[in-house]
């Protein structure tokens, strides 16, 4: 019963939710530009359930890893020809940046979702952050020869108040060898300090070198909440959806570059492995990190392969360039290569989660 309530049925809501979004937007955008939607379908294969409603069939099918949404000459393998009056109302028979933005409203709801998340969960819970006490002091560090103890709570870096550690960790990142003033709480004392950052080479979260200044403390590791308004929240929001897109497309860059190994990409094992520890801690845990999955499938479903969305985004561009379609040839060609590349993508991902499994 654990497995169910913990594992399975969040991985299915969280998945659920994220594939309806992603086909919400191609459907709806279809919709405005009076494109004709012959079926709408959560997952693929086999129907289990559907329901026709004027020119669209709604369908929850058996393969629950996806979904699609059909719309009226889409392919190009129509058994009859369509009438003029079809025509108007044909996806094939659209401008080109009509169609582009059809397909590319997919990803964006899926951004969108994100930012809708995020704005909800700091409206509602607020945003918690590490205080900026210090928990060690370096020997021999420039905080330690500057003054700076074990307990002491850090309120201002340069006349700017502080409310988290990161704010400490920004304020002093490029002022190697400059002096820096910190006012801190030392139990009722506000004390002031001068400190000299020294430059240092510390790994990120690629485990890549980089030079940043540090003055030699450590965070405590405690946390506080802090409440926010409901414009400070929306800031708040748009700010992590833009930090975490930016970490995403890194991230795809970083792949190709070798520096991430492959064993660590994972796919539903992994997802599902995650919703369920998290699950267990809180669910509260599991909306913020539905928000940064839908901003990992909007940016997949982005990536310049064919049968994803951006492949068929530049098929779309090339025919605005040249002014007329691909060739139907060049077209399936492109598609065999990127079908043959996703489902090879797919072992990868498949073997690295049940390489986890066993370990």
């Amino acid at each position: 019963m654990s497995f169910i309530s913990y594992y399975l049925l969040p991985f299915i809501v969280i998945l659920g939710i994220l594939i309806f979004f992603h086909e919400l937007g191609h459907f709806l955008v279809a919709k405005y530009f009076g494109v004709r939607v012959l079926k709408f379908s959560l997952g693929f294969g086999k129907k289990i359930v559907g329901r026709k409603m004027g020119d669209t069939e709604y369908l929850i099918s058996m393969i629950p890893l996806g979904g699609y949404v059909k719309m009226l000459g889409e392919t190009d393998d129509d058994s009859e020809p369509l009438t003029a009056e079809e025509e108007k109302h044909s996806f094939s028979h659209q401008h080109a940046l009509k169609r582009m933005a059809i397909v590319a409203a997919g990803p964006v709801f899926n951004l969108l979702l994100a930012l809708i998340i995020f704005s909800l969960f700091y409206m509602g819970v607020g945003k918690q952050v590490m205080k900026p006490e210090i928990g060690q002091v370096r020997e021999h560090s420039p905080a330690e020869i500057a003054g700076l103890k074990k307990g002491d709570f850090i309120v201002a870096v340069d006349g700017k108040p502080v409310q988290a550690w990161s704010d400490i960790k920004k304020a002093v990142h490029d002022r190697a060898g400059k002096s820096v003033n910190l006012v801190i709480r030392r139990g009722q004392q506000l004390l002031t300090y001068t400190v000299i950052p020294e430059e240092s080479v510390s790994k990120n979260i690629f485990g890549e070198e980089v030079k940043t200044a540090l003055i030699g403390i450590v965070a405590a590791g405690t946390f506080k909440t802090l409440t926010l308004t409901t414009g400070n929240a929306l800031a708040e929001a748009g700010k992590k959806t833009w930090d975490v897109i930016w970490l995403t497309c890194l991230t795809v860059v970083k792949l190709f570059q070798r520096v991430i190994p492959l064993k660590t990409i994972g796919g539903p094992i992994l997802i599902g492995q995650m919703t369920g520890q998290l699950a267990q801690e809180s669910f509260l845990y599991l909306i913020p990190f539905m928000a940064v999955i839908s901003i990992n499938l909007g940016i997949l479903n982005l990536l310049p392969v064919p049968v994803l969305d951006g492949g068929f985004l530049v098929f779309l561009f090339v025919e605005l360039i040249i002014g007329k379609p691909l060739s139907l040839k060049k077209r399936d060609l492109a598609q065999k290569v990127g079908l043959f590349l996703l489902i090879l993508l797919m072992v990868v991902v498949l073997f690295n989660d049940i390489t986890r499994l066993f370990k």
